[in-house]
């Protein structure tokens, strides 16, 4: 409440709000709900996919959600956007909005990769563990459920430049209008 949060966007779907329902009690907030994967977070352990792999599906396969998720912190401030973690979904999002609105991409990577600094290290082995077991012969387990490596964000980063000419044109490609990208900036970057 001390932070005066006025909107939520919560990027998980459906099973993970079952299980971990938002607790907002009487806060005064805009709930939105945008969850991001097509399928479960789960197939992405059954596939055993890379960490980069699971960004590339989330950028081509949920992209107007994203758009959405975008569009949500502009109507109003402070926002705070979430999922289940806060490293992958999240992650994304908030480095596209970051990117589109002109941060610097080292400063959006450098965010991104400071994540995996923040997740307790007592419940990336419990995580860890308990997917194990489920996966015993999983080659990315710990990548998917722990890490946050710079290389794999700038590689998204470069990928949408080159498929794209930039996050921003890869928001643009996607629904995102110009005034929008600009009222990005107002919101998101700090005048010098």
């Amino acid at each position: 409440d001390g932070l005066g949060i006025r909107r939520i966007i919560d990027l998980r779907d459906d099973d993970e709000l079952r299980h971990a329902p938002s607790r907002t009690g009487d806060l005064a907030l805009t709930t939105q709900r945008v969850p991001l994967f097509l399928g479960s977070v789960a197939s992405f352990f059954e596939r055993d996919i890379s960490l980069a792999e699971m960004y590339r599906t989330l950028v081509d396969d949920s992209a107007t959600a994203v758009v959405a998720a975008i569009r949500g912190v502009l109507e109003e401030q402070p926002v705070l956007v979430h999922c289940t973690v806060g490293k992958d979904r999240t992650g994304v999002t908030v480095a596209l909005a970051l990117a589109a609105a002109g941060v610097d991409e080292d400063a959006v990577v450098a965010d991104y990769a400071r994540t995996e600094t923040l997740l307790p290290e007592s419940r990336n082995r419990q995580v860890t563990r308990w997917l194990r077991s489920m996966h015993p012969e999983a080659v990315h387990l710990e990548e998917l459920a722990s890490r946050s490596p710079a290389s794999v964000m700038r590689a998204l980063l470069d990928d949408l430049t080159s498929r794209f000419g930039s996050p921003a044109d890869y928001l643009r490609a996607h629904g995102l209008a110009e005034d929008e990208i600009v009222e990005l900036r107002r919101v998101l970057v700090a005048a010098d």
